[in-house]
């Protein structure tokens, strides 16, 4: 079973100086938790998809320290380093060129001849990443196709007995995974939706960048969370639910939820349903219940992202 450490300083480099070894710890960012391996590591990425269950022709993110260290993995256009520098460290992961001399295994990015790529500005993460020196492959620290973790209980639950490490930086502070950007072509877009929103990106880059529609090839996905069924409960999600039927548990969102419902956000809050998504879905995911009815969520903004985990949650398994 995973030792679970606090975010103290010795105990990081615990961690730090696994990683380096090859094993696999889970930590914190601002998105979800992280299940976290050495990206130049064949044996310590092959661990990583071991841990998931995850098929291998699914890419993985990288996360690095800063921009000058993505720039050692990856070709940075102008347009690139324009996106990264507003933001970066944050909940963007950029789908870039892999430079002809990098170091990340090749089963990280898929075999692919691009790498995805990100910034955390969690602190426990940025520190984890200092002190272990290395490009960390960080697939949400959950099972393949489940619902990603956004504290560390939910970890131990799911891969406890996977990892070597699991650092306990308490609840997520967005909670759904970090807005995907393909910068591969001339044209801007958005694989999979997330906290940094498409008008935001516009903004800096004074181009529209749109948001990509419809799943995956399952065959060969170019980017995390892509494929059709993915962040799911164990239960049928059943979305647009004005009111739940008979054996369902339902999630609400705003006022007008029942108050007998779990609430995503009782005020309509997004950025605090987005926050809770995850996690309440964990906890109506229960065998006393026949499904998961779910109110609808604005698709503005952050409910954008929040909308496409929740379909995603409810599709043909």
């Amino acid at each position: 079973m995973a030792r679970r450490i606090q975010p103290a300083l010795s105990e990081i480099g615990d961690a730090a100086r696994a990683l380096r070894q090859g094993k696999l710890v889970a930590f914190p960012t601002e998105t979800v938790y992280g299940l976290g391996g050495d990206a130049t590591s064949d044996r310590a990425v092959a661990a990583i998809f071991a841990a998931k269950g995850r098929p291998s022709f699914n890419p993985l993110i990288v996360h690095v320290a800063n921009i000058a260290s993505a720039a050692q993995y990856a070709e940075l256009s102008p347009k690139a380093q324009t996106v990264a520098r507003a933001f970066w460290p944050g909940p963007l992961t950029l789908v870039l060129p892999r430079r002809r001399d990098c170091k990340i295994s090749l089963l990280a990015t898929a075999g692919l001849d691009s790498v995805a790529i990100r910034v955390p500005a969690h602190k426990i993460a940025q520190t984890l990443l200092m002190m272990a020196g290395l490009p960390l492959a960080a697939p949400s620290a959950n099972p393949s196709g489940r619902l990603s973790p956004t504290s560390a209980d939910h970890v131990m639950a799911d891969l406890g007995d996977k990892v070597e490490f699991v650092i306990d930086g308490g609840a997520c502070s967005v909670g759904v995974e970090s807005t995907v950007l393909s910068l591969l072509e001339d044209r801007p877009r958005i694989l999979r939706p997330g906290a940094v929103t498409a008008e935001a990106l516009s903004e800096v880059l004074k181009e529209p960048v749109q948001i990509e529609q419809g799943v995956e090839d399952a065959a060969a996905p170019r980017s995390p969370g892509r494929l059709l069924s993915h962040y799911a409960p164990t239960l049928p999600v059943r979305l647009d639910a004005a009111a739940a039927e008979p054996g369902e548990a339902l999630l609400g969102f705003g006022p007008a939820a029942p108050k007998d419902a779990l609430n995503l956000s009782p005020t309509g809050d997004l950025q605090e349903a987005a926050a809770n998504l995850f996690t309440m879905l964990r906890q109506l995911d229960d065998p006393k219940h026949l499904a998961i009815a779910v109110m609808p969520v604005p698709e503005t903004g952050l409910g954008v992202a929040i909308n496409d985990r929740l379909h995603r949650a409810a599709a043909s398994r």
